[in-house]
């Protein structure tokens, strides 16, 4: 083999795993997914203009989470739907612990004809961070 030969097929090699991270990202979170601060979210609750709806495990829900939330675990989204449906034209805020899990919660929601949903950035864990109240 020569040496060119193992470079072509090494940058091959290179192209194909660019790719890949690049289809795994684009699945992780939707380009049109809005997005929201946890600070803005926590305005917006307080304020009675938003919900938030916490996607997360209920072992993760009992460590701690948003007072008023409403918990429905990733899993659950699409079989509870009618939970939420009183909310459809309201501002819905998805959050779990780091923003990936609400970022699939928040799409099925758009899918179901919900207008106004928001993927909380860094989820429970930038909540945290930025000194805002959850309970237990």
């Amino acid at each position: 083999m020569t040496k060119q030969s193992i470079n072509q097929k090494f940058s091959n090699w290179i192209l194909i795993g660019l790719a890949s991270v690049g289809l795994l990202l684009a699945g992780c979170a939707p380009s049109d997914l809005p997005t929201i601060s946890p600070k803005e979210a926590a305005a917006m609750f307080s304020e009675q203009k938003a919900i938030i709806v916490d996607v997360r495990e209920d072992n993760e829900w009992n460590e701690g989470h948003i007072a008023g939330a409403i918990h429905i675990p990733l899993a659950q989204v699409a079989s509870r739907l009618s939970e939420l449906t009183q909310y459809k034209d309201s501002n819905v805020v998805v959050q779990c612990r780091s923003g990936k899990r609400s970022a699939k919660a928040a799409s099925t929601l758009q899918a179901a004809g919900f207008t106004k949903v928001y993927n909380l950035t860094g989820g429970i864990i930038a909540w945290d961070k930025d000194g805002l109240k959850t309970t237990k």
